[in-house]
């Protein structure tokens, strides 16, 4: 591509491919080689800058691509967020051309497959901060659908996924560019599958103990004057449905109480009765101000857990809050995104701890609640693991993205948690999509569209046991951060000693991508 302009577009469509491997689309499959327009066309590029400049635009085009549905809320400043964020993806397009350009020995090829995805890796990992807009398209979340990926998930997390995914397509890149290549591309592909097959037949697994039943309420979209109380007569209404229905518990999902219960005695009471009613606590969650601590006046978002005497006093505040829809970094600087978008006029405040909560009774549930934007963080769900939770519950809203793919993209991650900690996921939400999860990521039941204004309830398997992520932790991050050093480690004696006599060093390249020449 001899014009910049082209060869710009081409990088910006290239990046945003693998966006289709995530809900709605769902083409699971695409993902392992949807990155592999993107990889030769930076390989093709004919200097470091102008494949840093491949890998940045081609970064910006993933990250519109996978959070296109944000632009009615953000508008303009997607873009602005999209070119600071596709940074990251500038230094390794250089390491792309580096590793793949030119006609690479078996050496360099080998490098490649486990180089190329860790410098992924470390990406996926800076912009996991909650402030760059969190763990969202994560590129090993696309394989929600696949048990195989799932069960690699609970050895290594959604990072080790991610690694698989990104392995693959750079092994494919490698059986296309160069015969001398080929043998060492199918002998990464022939590890990659070998290693997914060990995964499957070793890997230990939870083991089934049982099962409860867990209603979730979704009462659909409600707008207009009064609509936080027409919500929450709807959802009560569904609620009194359940009675006789023998359920354990029963989720709402986020923000589905307007009001602090304990300020607002007559809701708490009137919640209460429908925990009488349907013979099972009720978890709400509240987004109202708190104030009977001058300390912590605000707004916080809560799931707080309803008995047949009222609130049982177990209530979870939500610790990580999406940036510019629950909090504005920076505020003096960026306030003005309030502006042009539907940013948040006013801060909510943050929860302390996570909280396991326990349903009465000798055996009775332990659950981890999680709220919204969290179920995207593999560390959360993996904590509420580790301190005893049985059942992980996400309450979630999506309202104001409910004709987008965010709804299917959200539900989505259920799958991923409860893989990597061996423990169901039930994910409610006030107008779709709610699904439930098994202890291997499977769906239990039927997902409840974001056409639907009903109440379900989910048989859900339980287990006991644990998987190997939630016993070791993120280390396939730490695995990709040892490559890159150890690669750093071999370029930088390399470059000490020099090339050998009338011979180019190992990653040497011309101005048109090429290796060197000796006597050029």
């Amino acid at each position: 591509m001899r014009s910049p302009w082209w060869r710009g577009a081409a990088a910006l469509l290239a990046g945003a491919l693998p966006a289709l491997a995530f809900p709605e689309p769902s083409l699971g499959w695409f993902g392992y080689l949807a990155l592999v327009p993107w990889l030769l066309l930076i390989r093709s590029a004919p200097t470091a800058r102008r494949a840093a400049l491949d890998g940045w635009l081609g970064g910006i085009g993933f990250v519109i691509g996978v959070h296109h549905w944000l632009m009615p809320s953000l508008h303009v400043f997607i873009v602005v967020l999209a070119a600071l964020i596709g940074l990251m993806w500038a230094p390794w397009g250089v390491l792309v051309a580096r590793l793949l350009g030119g006609s690479p020995s078996a050496a360099r090829c080998a490098a490649a497959v486990v180089a190329v995805p860790s410098g992924w890796l470390m990406i996926e990992l800076v912009r996991s901060w909650e402030g760059l807009g969190g763990p969202w398209g994560l590129l090993g979340a696309g394989q929600w659908e696949f048990a195989p990926a799932l069960r690699v998930a609970s050895v290594g997390g959604v990072w080790l996924v991610s690694l698989l995914v990104l392995a693959v397509n750079t092994a494919l890149v490698l059986l296309l560019v160069s015969p001398p290549a080929r043998t060492t591309a199918a002998a990464s592909l022939v590890v990659c599958a070998l290693a997914v097959g060990a995964v499957w037949a070793w890997a230990p697994q939870p083991e089934r103990t049982g099962q409860a039943r867990i209603a979730v309420v979704q009462p659909g979209v409600v707008e207009g004057t009064g609509s936080v109380e027409r919500r929450l007569a709807r959802s009560a209404e569904l609620t009194r449905g359940l009675a006789d229905q023998d359920v354990d518990l029963v989720v709402w999902g986020e923000s589905s109480v307007g009001v602090d219960l304990t300020r607002d005695p007559a809701t708490a009471a009137r919640l209460a009765e429908l925990s009488r009613r349907v013979g099972a606590e009720v978890l709400v969650n509240t987004d109202a101000r708190w104030t009977d601590d001058a300390a912590r006046n605000g707004i916080y978002k809560s799931a707080v857990l309803v008995g047949p005497d009222g609130p049982t006093g177990d209530r979870y505040d939500k610790m990580r809050l999406v940036p510019f829809g629950e909090y504005v970094p920076f505020r003096s600087v960026l306030g003005w995104a309030t502006s042009v978008g539907k940013a948040a006029g006013e801060d909510r405040l943050r929860g302390t701890r996570p909280v396991v909560m326990d349903l009465p009774g000798p055996d009775g549930l332990r659950l981890g609640p999680l709220v919204c934007f969290e179920s995207a963080f593999p560390d959360m769900s993996r904590q509420l693991t580790r301190d005893g939770a049985q059942v992980l519950i996400a309450q979630s809203s999506t309202s104001t993205f409910q004709h987008s793919w965010a709804p299917g993209q959200h539900a989505s991650l259920g799958a991923l948690r409860a893989a990597e900690s061996g423990r169901p996921m039930v994910h409610a939400t006030l107008t779709g999509t709610s699904a439930v999860y098994g202890p291997l990521g499977e769906k239990v039941g039927s997902p409840l569209g974001t056409d639907e204004s009903t109440a379900a309830v989910f048989d859900v398997p339980l287990s006991t046991g644990t998987t190997l992520y939630v016993r070791l932790g993120d280390w396939a991050v730490y695995a990709a951060l040892a490559v890159l050093a150890a690669l750093g480690a071999a370029e930088g004696t390399r470059l000490l000693r020099g090339p050998a006599p009338g011979r180019p060093g190992p990653l040497a390249r011309t101005a048109h991508g090429s290796p060197e020449r000796p006597g050029r």
